[in-house]
């Protein structure tokens, strides 16, 4: 495998879609000891320039209830600048206008709501504790510098969350790019594992030898497409290519399998132009026409596999259909459907849950796999 992913088989789009922010029981403790460290921090501040200024007729208690106060309704406000920052992380990511507007509608939501929680806790409180009716002072005064010190806040706040949130975002990438390339090496294992199989390349081989002496060109053909099929298990690096080389591919691998099965198998093909250029996982297609032909090859009737490829609302689709006993019969030969269980694995890391696959029943009884892709997939 190589060092890296290609990032375009990785990168998920930007929604647009509203994003709400989540709570989890600890982040959230974790928040309000900081906010009640800082309002005790504050209050002692506030209490020590008091005694410089000779402010001694005032309690100790009231500069600390007032700053843990403040701190405490910064706390329960911050879903404001959550929210503001996970659906405006960025002018980058989201656009100057949106990140603007949203910012600003998001300051004075937090401003207004942080001030009015504020000040209800300090006069539901004060009668309460005996300390008699709270006064604010003037309000031409105390707003600006509320909102003044608010601005601070929140602008520190953006910047933390914005940074988390990067950090978070990258080390899930991380992650996932770590989780799908042990998926791919595990496909790229098996399928070399199942090239390399003593059954297939007897098989091949006897296939090849068996037609050497009376088809020159046929034998060259068949020898050619092994070896491409064998370079192709072994070199292949990037967990994605075009729809036109895994059609290549699968072709060759289609024409080793119908040089063994003659007339028992045969394998249409029905793609939509213009989706050449779509990306699927390496040997997804193989995976399919592999298992089909793997789970029906006991039996003595034909059988036909069907490969469509055709565009939907917002997305493509990838079709392999067989007339085999379908997936509720048994075939001594059909193997336990890891390669399958490997395919549905990689589309969820290559495209984080925009991709799926389904199986079903073909018209005659058969197995169906459809395979659908986000249009983003294309190049």
């Amino acid at each position: 495998m190589a060092d890296t992913l290609p990032t375009s088989a990785l990168e998920v789009p930007q929604s647009r879609s509203w994003r709400w922010p989540r709570f989890r029981l600890r982040p959230v403790l974790g928040v309000l000891a900081f906010c009640l460290v800082l309002g005790v921090s504050y209050g002692a501040a506030v209490r020590l320039d008091q005694l410089a200024n000779g402010h001694t007729s005032l309690p100790a208690s009231r500069a600390f209830f007032w700053e843990i106060t403040g701190a405490l309704s910064a706390w329960v406000t911050l879903p404001l600048i959550q929210t503001a920052t996970l659906n405006a992380p960025s002018p980058r990511a989201s656009g100057w206008a949106r990140f603007l507007g949203l910012h600003v509608v998001g300051f004075a939501l937090y401003t207004s709501v942080h001030i009015l929680v504020m000040l209800g806790i300090r006069y539901l409180l004060y009668p309460l504790l005996g300390w008699g009716e709270y006064e604010y002072g003037p309000m031409a005064f105390r707003l600006p510098m509320e909102v003044s010190k608010d601005l601070i806040a929140y602008g520190l706040a953006v910047t933390f969350i914005s940074l988390f949130t990067a950090w978070r975002n990258q080390h899930a990438r991380a992650l996932r790019e770590a989780e799908l390339e042990g998926e791919l090496r595990s496909a790229q294992l098996q399928s070399l594992t199942g090239q390399l199989h003593p059954h297939f390349l007897f098989n091949s081989l006897h296939t090849i030898s068996s037609v050497m002496y009376e088809d020159l060109a046929r034998t060259d053909r068949l020898l050619s497409d092994l070896g491409h099929v064998l370079r192709a298990s072994l070199e292949r690096a990037e967990p994605t290519w075009t729809l036109a080389e895994e059609r290549a591919h699968t072709a060759r691998f289609v024409g080793l399998l119908s040089a063994r099965f003659g007339d028992r198998l045969a394998v249409h093909w029905s793609v939509e132009p213009g989706l050449d250029s779509a990306r699927v996982p390496c040997f997804a297609l193989q995976t399919l026409v592999e298992n089909a032909v793997k789970h029906n090859q006991d039996r003595v009737q034909p059988l036909e596999v069907r490969i469509r490829a055709s565009e939907t609302a917002g997305a493509w689709r990838l079709e392999v259909e067989d007339t085999g006993r379908g997936f509720g019969g048994e075939s001594p030969a059909s193997g336990t459907g890891v390669g399958l269980a490997h395919l549905e694995q990689i589309l969820a890391l290559l495209h984080d849950g925009r991709a799926r696959m389904e199986r079903g029943q073909g018209p005659e009884g058969g197995a169906r796999v459809s395979l659908t892709l986000p249009l983003g997939a294309k190049p």
